[in-house]
């Protein structure tokens, strides 16, 4: 089974050494956080690398961290490799101006219906997607309703606030 740290040296040495932006680990997995312009040549490398196998798409999704400048907005993505029984979790973070990144469905099919999704509640917008529109949410509303931008509760009630639920 591959080490964490030969999982960074294979990266590095198919992508250079500015592939990999934060390497940790966090809740007993292993996390790598790269730059948004090289997500598909390091996913694509992740799934046809032979040794590194993640072959299955497990999960993607958008988060909004509004405190954080200039890595407002991320997607990550948690890949598996199905033989070794191995996760790895995937990040890019960029700004909430320009939140685009590009779509990775040419190298997972399931990554259309998980893209829509993150569009539809985060406004990311993914690159070459070949049909980025609104899945759950309804076509007319306006806003992304996960981003962290409205209040949970009503402002003039005394009786609670947002420390409550964690902001």
């Amino acid at each position: 089974m591959l080490t964490n740290e030969q999982i960074i040296d294979k990266i590095k040495n198919h992508s250079g050494p500015e592939a990999i932006l934060k390497a940790y680990v966090s809740y007993d997995m292993f996390t790598i956080q790269i730059p948004r312009n090289l997500n598909i040549e390091i996913l694509r490398f992740l799934r046809q690398d032979p040794e590194l196998n993640y072959s299955f798409l497990k999960d993607l999704c958008g988060v909004h961290y509004p405190d954080n400048n200039g890595e407002e907005i991320g997607v990550i993505y948690l890949l598996h490799n199905l033989q070794s029984n191995v996760m790895l979790r995937i990040t890019s973070f960029f700004p909430a101006e320009d939140s685009s990144i590009r779509s990775a469905t040419s190298i997972w099919k399931s990554a259309n219906w998980m893209e829509r999704e993150t569009y539809d509640f985060f406004g990311i917008h993914f690159e070459g997607h070949p049909d980025l529109r609104r899945i759950l949410n309804v076509d007319e509303m306006d806003y992304f309703p996960l981003l962290k931008q409205y209040p949970l509760e009503d402002g003039t009630r005394t009786d609670k606030d947002d420390s409550m639920f964690g902001r």
